[in-house]
């Protein structure tokens, strides 16, 4: 797979000028230490994440990737992976939150036209708006039906990531004349719209996932961003990015997981006795069990941000060549992503399984909350399987078949 390496910075037509990198991922530790501190007793009372949106409001995230010249933070991708990646260590719904959040709403990018792309930029940036949604196809669809001045939204999206506290919906609805799909902008406080929650939910409690129903919603012109068609005379290969972009934030959150068990087990570790053998003194080194599960689960961790690291190059590189990308190098690109999907998926689920067998039976305690982080990895892989995803890697490797064009959730 021959995606040459990324750039040392973005091609954008704004001038993307920011705090740098490293201010950012100073920022997203310090949000996420004090997310941290009160991880477990949140995930367990499970209340809208309005406070914790507020926190990363407040620390500038929510409008990271937005131009500095139009009030934003003026990072590039890299840096916003990075930064969901530092989120969901500490708290796994609030990385898919924020993943959710920054994926809609550069989703405008993409699918519409500058100067309108430009203005829900302005307005997001302006407004600190938290976006939900999501544009994976769903059946049935949401329906848009055209109407003398603009157009008529109604159905119901049986789940979508961020819906209870987000200030601008983005979603997936198809014209009711033609069947085209369509992205589309809904502010949630329109006559119409209902949202309800997701209750029973064992995991990702605090991503504020629910249902929406649209009841004869009003939809202006102007929000309607574009196409989401899969068909080649409509998607070009730089619009296509839009999937794998959206897929690489999955990664980051599943790797954020992953290392964000193995260092809070870590630190028990190091405080407590083993749970194979109550002999060995405080913070043993020499449990043979310990150590063992321990390699093989930084062996998984390691392999999977390895093979995210080069996904992210090629993400980076294909927004850097604009429209000269073609689709035989969008297709390398989405199969490195793929392949970096299955590799975070078995970190994530080894790693929140097989920590509870380090800590022991005290792992089964409420308080400590280790569960947390096995029962939001396990939730997050249900909803983004990736058995498709290896199926196109092997389609890709003997066949040379281009990968499809999906969505993420």
């Amino acid at each position: 797979m021959g995606v040459a390496p990324a750039p040392s910075g973005p091609a954008s037509q704004h001038d993307r000028t920011g705090p740098g990198r490293a201010h950012w991922l100073r920022v997203a530790r310090e949000t996420a230490d004090d997310l941290a501190t009160d991880a477990v007793a949140r995930e367990q009372a499970g209340k809208a994440p309005f406070d914790e949106v507020l926190r990363l409001r407040e620390a500038g995230l929510l409008t990271l990737l937005i131009p500095a010249g139009f009030g934003g933070g003026g990072a590039d991708w890299p840096t916003a992976y990075a930064v969901v990646r530092e989120i969901a260590a500490a708290d796994g719904a609030i990385g898919q939150l924020l993943g959710c959040h920054y994926f809609l709403s550069w989703s405008a990018r993409f699918f519409t036209e500058p100067p309108l792309a430009d203005r829900l930029e302005r307005q997001s940036a302006a407004e600190e708006w938290c976006w939900g949604g999501g544009f994976a196809r769903q059946e049935p669809p949401l329906t848009l039906t055209g109407t003398g001045g603009g157009h008529v939204l109604g159905g119901r999206q049986c789940f979508a990531t961020g819906v209870l506290v987000a200030d601008r919906l983005a979603l997936r609805a198809v014209r009711a004349d033609t069947g085209e799909p369509l992205a589309v902008v809904v502010d949630p406080t329109r006559h119409g719209v209902g949202i309800g929650g997701e209750a029973d939910a064992f995991g990702q409690r605090l991503a504020a996932g629910g249902s929406v129903e649209f009841d004869a919603v009003r939809v202006a012109a102007d929000d309607v961003l574009g196409s989401l068609s899969a068909d080649e005379d409509v998607l070009s290969p730089l619009t296509a990015l839009v999937s794998p972009v959206g897929r690489l934030l999955s990664v980051q959150l599943r790797l954020g997981m992953a290392e964000g068990v193995l260092a809070e087990a870590r630190e028990y570790s190091r405080a407590a006795h083993s749970a194979w053998q109550p002999a060995w003194p405080v913070g043993s080194s020499q449990d043979p069990h310990v150590l063992s599960v321990y390699g093989e689960l930084t062996v998984l961790a390691r392999s999977a941000s390895a093979l995210s690291d080069q996904a992210l190059q090629a993400v980076h590189g294909g927004l850097a060549r604009g429209e000269e990308l073609t689709y035989d190098e969008y297709a390398e690109i989405s199969v490195l992503v793929a392949l970096a999907e299955a590799a975070a998926s078995r970190a994530a689920q080894e790693s929140t399984a097989r920590a509870l067998d380090i800590v022991g039976a005290r792992s089964a305690s409420s308080r400590l909350g280790f569960d947390r982080f096995w029962r939001n990895a396990r939730t997050h892989t249900l909803y983004e399987p990736v058995t498709h995803r290896v199926r196109e890697v092997g389609d890709y490797f003997l066949n040379g078949e281009h990968p499809p064009f999906v969505l993420p959730i």
